[in-house]
């Protein structure tokens, strides 16, 4: 049985989830990813907290934050993995010093109320697709055909402390929402 995890994340507005599927559209034809992120399930990982027993302490101190709303842009995609079998296709987001500082908020309150989190520097990214599926190497060009050809920005308004349920589609479940302060 697979364990359920928990995470804080960016939720997405449904304009923006659509706008995604849209992006997605000609890439799943051509299956060329062994697994497509379902449309619900899109997100932006602020922390991930694994397998927590103990949530109350960590939604007191992330409830308490006030972080304001604010907007980001949809950049291009991208991938992390081997350049010629990346095991992630992401969509990136556009350079955000307001992000970053609503992440380290959150990150922090995390790891004061005695989450060990991931050390790697954190890089803005909505999950779309993992591990290539092809025989032929992957390519920047390949990826290259498939760039949006306009930018998409939204509003941040709230974050959520998401639960996996890795045995059903869509996998995440928001347990508990906190609304960002309007502008």
């Amino acid at each position: 049985m697979l364990k359920t995890h928990y995470f804080f994340a960016l939720s997405l507005p449904s304009e923006t989830k659509r706008y995604l599927d849209e992006c997605m559209h000609l890439m799943e034809a051509q299956n060329s990813f062994k697994k497509w992120v379902h449309p619900e399930d899109y997100h932006l990982t602020l922390a991930f907290l694994g397998s927590a027993e103990k949530l109350g302490p960590v939604l007191e101190k992330a409830g308490s934050l006030q972080l304001p709303a604010f907007p980001l842009t949809l950049e291009r995609f991208g991938t992390f993995g081997k350049s010629d079998s990346p095991r992630i296709l992401w969509m990136g987001i556009l350079s955000s010093d307001m992000l970053h500082n609503v992440r380290g908020r959150v990150y922090g309150a995390c790891e004061e109320t005695g989450f060990q989190l991931d050390k790697r520097p954190f890089s803005p990214h909505i999950t779309v697709g993992r591990k290539w599926n092809e025989q032929t190497p992957f390519t920047d060009e390949w990826l290259n055909g498939f760039q949006p050809a306009a930018s998409h920005t939204f509003t941040a308004t709230e974050m959520v402390l998401y639960q996996t349920h890795p045995d059903r589609t869509p996998k995440y479940e928001a347990i508990y929402t906190i609304p960002f302060q309007a502008n």
